[in-house]
């Protein structure tokens, strides 16, 4: 793997001040037993150190206003919690999501983890374990990829994780390995004044294939503010194939911060689904990198915000070789006072030609005081490519509620069938039943009476 790769993105650091900044020090870093994982956090923090809070005024931050946070409320989390009432889990969570039989799947929890895989996949070579497993019994493999893909010099939220994290999910597909059945991750919990970081990191070695589906979440607790910032790191190797599911459902009192970047490979391919209905204030920077000729990657976003949450997404597609193609699909509902931002980028470089470029954000405003942006964007570099992008934001139309009301459908039931009607090009990208489920509940829960 090229360990210097390259990366285009919008300027994400940050040395905006705050009065209440974050407290951690450098005695708040874990210490590491593996000479490489320690230069790793090191160097988060000496990144972390020259990081604010970032601002308004920042371009990629402009519509999303953080200076009630609070950042000095937080401290780190302790596992040793052996009173955390919601240290488990609810059953509708733990529920597989796909169709079929997991092949393996992590619950992370505040205080404990539980790992379970095939006997037939670890004799493969696969391995899906937490951080802390590979620490003890595998820490070189964490070295050569942690900090690969997303780098702590991208922002504040990334070098924290990277300086100060404990908990992390681990996927490693081997060459040649293709795995029928799903694999399933949770992250769970968020506790009062608590920062929670966490890290997902998933390799997918030449001509192999694998389907995972991940999930942050906690409980639904709208007193006192808790904070979850995270990684996702994806390496696809040549020829290889994933499918991976991510579905966002923290408690309405969770600031939540990610950076997440899949980085493909020749003839590679990545389906990625986004699913996010949870947090009190959401900043996610989503990128794919299409490094190798013949890259594919598919994106797809559902999120519905009601009360007064604010979710903002900023997407990147990159083209960096040529005959790679990108589509993404993001649709969004908003109830109440909430407020969504997709902020898209489809960006070519030189000589990526025959680059295949689409991105599409489409909004339902249910609210009159509910508000969405929606900014697409291109920067082309080459001059034999197809790239388009629309975005849309609008009200229920009237004439399609009237049809349905002529006909003795109440109001409330008239308008979600018309949301799941708008959200059904979303459904349709999604491989798995159990997901569409989820979906179509969060529809359901979002618009009850």
């Amino acid at each position: 793997m090229n360990e210097t790769p390259v990366v285009i993105t919008r300027n994400r650091t940050s040395t905006a001040s705050r009065s209440t900044q974050f407290t951690f020090s450098e005695n708040d870093i874990v210490p590491e037993k593996a000479k490489d994982l320690a230069a790793v956090r090191e160097h988060a923090w000496e990144v972390y150190k020259t990081q604010g809070i970032p601002a308004t005024t920042e371009e990629a931050w402009r519509r999303t206003d953080l200076s009630r946070l609070n950042a000095g409320q937080f401290g780190l989390q302790n596992n040793d919690l052996n009173d955390y009432s919601a240290a488990t889990p609810p059953e509708e969570i733990l529920r597989p999501l796909a169709d079929t039989e997991q092949a393996g799947q992590i619950i992370l929890s505040i205080n404990d983890e539980k790992i379970k895989l095939s006997n037939d996949l670890l004799e493969k070579g696969v391995v899906f374990t937490t951080f802390s497993e590979l620490r003890k019994n595998n820490p070189s493999l964490l070295a050569r990829y942690i900090g690969k893909i997303v780098k702590p010099e991208e922002g504040l939220f990334p070098a924290m994780v990277q300086a100060f994290g404990q908990d992390g999910i681990f996927l490693f597909i081997p060459k040649n390995v293709k795995i029928s059945q799903p694999l399933h991750s949770i992250i769970w919990g968020a506790i009062e004044k608590t920062a929670r970081l966490s890290h997902v990191i998933v390799v997918l070695e030449e001509n192999s294939e694998a389907t995972f589906i991940h999930e942050t979440a906690s409980p639904e607790n709208e007193n006192g503010s808790a904070f979850h910032a995270g990684i996702v790191e994806i390496l696809i190797g040549e020829n290889a194939r994933l499918q991976f599911v991510e579905l966002q459902s923290l408690g309405k009192n969770v600031w939540n911060f990610s950076n997440e970047r899949a980085r493909v490979e020749n003839q590679g391919t990545i389906e990625w689904t986004f699913g996010a209905i949870g947090s009190r204030l959401t900043k996610n920077f989503t990128d794919l990198d299409l490094v190798g000729e013949g890259a594919t990657g598919k994106m797809s976003g559902f999120y519905f915000t009601d009360g007064t949450q604010h979710l903002d997404h900023d997407t990147q597609q990159n083209h960096l070789a040529p005959h790679t193609t990108s589509d993404l699909l993001f649709k969004g509902a908003l109830l109440d006072n909430s407020h969504s931002v997709w902020q898209g980028m489809i960006y070519v470089a030189p000589g990526a030609q025959k680059t295949d470029g689409y991105q599409a954000n489409r909004n339902l405003i249910l609210s009159r005081n509910a508000h969405a942006d929606s900014i697409p964007g291109l920067e082309i570099k080459a001059d034999d490519v197809r790239c388009t992008h629309g975005a849309t934001v609008g009200k229920i139309d009237k004439d399609e509620l009237f049809y349905l009301l002529s006909r003795g459908i109440p109001q409330k039931e008239a308008e979600r069938l018309i949301v799941e009607g708008f959200f059904d090009p979303i459904m349709q990208r999604i491989p798995f039943e159990g997901v569409r489920n989820r979906f179509q509940q969060y529809i359901h829960n979002k618009m009850a009476v």
